[in-house]
């Protein structure tokens, strides 16, 4: 019955828990003080469950503690320790993860993802081929404004493989329309094989260029 009663509540995490508490030896404040961390591991277990599905990181198990220092990549392992505590995203920072094909800048960027997301940040993963598709898919269908609002609520975007195609002009204004809409609101990784002294020739507008570079505090000579 008071099983029954704490699902009507949908305390779940407490009605799956009552039964093992109800006869022990423990006071009844103890009990209900167990009961209750029961209901909140399981809400807060339930809500990363909900975040690491949305977030669709493609490497969903990649973590900071796992990576590999001992390949000369010029990892700064503490570095990244800070950067595991999502601080950097409290404060709207960016970060630019660049390096060759085969480096584990895609892994990083997802371990990170995965840090922020266990600090309940919701956030996305996707590659830059497809996130251009979805603009274009979204442009014709009528779709381009709501897509937009739904990119720049997302605390975490992670945007990988920039740089592999040159921008057209419709691409390039997408990318500032997002990139506008997150400055110093939002965070954002991004992975690139490009070095960033050279994403004026990927963005191919100098003027947009900039502007791009400047949100993301970079200041190329």
């Amino acid at each position: 019955m008071l099983k029954e009663k704490l699902l009507s509540l949908k305390l779940y995490g407490m009605a799956k828990s009552v039964e093992d508490e109800l006869y022990s030896d423990l006071t009844f404040e103890d009990r209900l003080n167990l009961l209750l961390d029961k209901e909140i591991a399981f809400r807060q277990d339930k809500q990363l469950k909900i975040l690491l599905s949305k977030a669709k990181l493609k490497y969903s198990n990649a973590c900071i503690e796992e990576t590999d220092f001992k390949t000369q990549r010029g990892l700064s392992k503490s570095q990244l320790i800070e950067f595991s505590s999502s601080d950097w995203i409290k404060k709207n920072r960016n970060i630019i993860i660049t390096g060759p094909t085969g480096a584990g800048k895609t892994y990083l960027a997802c371990a990170l993802g995965n840090s922020a997301i266990r600090s309940g940040v919701a956030s996305l993963y996707i590659r830059l081929p497809r996130l251009l598709q979805e603009m274009k898919v979204s442009r014709a269908d009528g779709s381009y404004i709501k897509l937009l609002n739904k990119l720049s609520k997302i605390k975490l975007l992670i945007i990988d493989d920039w740089g592999i195609d040159l921008l057209d002009e419709m691409q390039r204004r997408d990318i500032l329309e997002i990139f506008e809409d997150r400055h110093q609101l939002r965070s954002t990784i991004i992975t690139a094989q490009v070095p960033v002294d050279k994403w004026h020739d990927v963005i191919g507008e100098p003027t947009i260029a900039d502007a791009i570079l400047c949100q993301h505090r970079i200041k190329i000579p």
